[in-house]
């Protein structure tokens, strides 16, 4: 079966940024790293790809200059556990870049990410409608995701 790899275009913080993420994931290294060469298109010695390895996922970062930069259109989604993990990753990536709406942020390097609850999709799922309309509207007025508020809306709880 064949594998799929996340590539992610820097500019030229292939390597900075491989060294952050790898920082922020559990059983995350680098893999190795790619010079470019006299060929260009530049500088021979600076970094042109690094492959780097999140919590066993292999990901490649290459510093393939301005031309691409990033957008909301592709999402890097963290399935987290509780939401002692919401917390750990919705804070050390959105520090230096920015928080979006429902578990949505953009790291300093203006890649996107979802940080989401395990569970979410059975609430937003639920056989009644209403539960999940109610964990539907709280979620939309939320930035970083509660699981606790998420479910209490679910249950039709008053927030407090």
């Amino acid at each position: 079966m064949p594998r799929i790899t996340p590539n992610l275009w820097f500019d030229t913080e292939a390597e900075e940024a491989a060294a952050f993420y790898c920082s922020v994931f559990p059983r995350s290294r680098i893999v190795s790293k790619t010079h470019y060469t006299e060929a260009g298109p530049r500088e021979a010695g600076t970094v042109m790809v690094v492959e780097f390895e999140l919590d066993g996922q292999r990901v490649v970062a290459i510093n393939g200059g301005p031309e691409f930069p990033f957008t909301e259109a592709v999402s890097l989604e963290i399935s987290c556990e509780d939401q002692a993990e919401v917390d750990h990753y919705w804070e050390r990536l959105s520090a230096g870049g920015e928080e979006g709406p429902c578990g949505w942020l953009k790291d300093r390097y203006g890649l996107s990410w979802q940080v989401v609850p395990k569970g979410m999709d059975a609430l937003f799922s639920d056989p009644d409608p209403a539960r999940a309309e109610r964990a539907m509207r709280a979620m939309f007025g939320m930035r970083k995701l509660d699981v606790a508020a998420l479910q209490a809306a679910a249950d039709g709880v008053p927030a407090g």
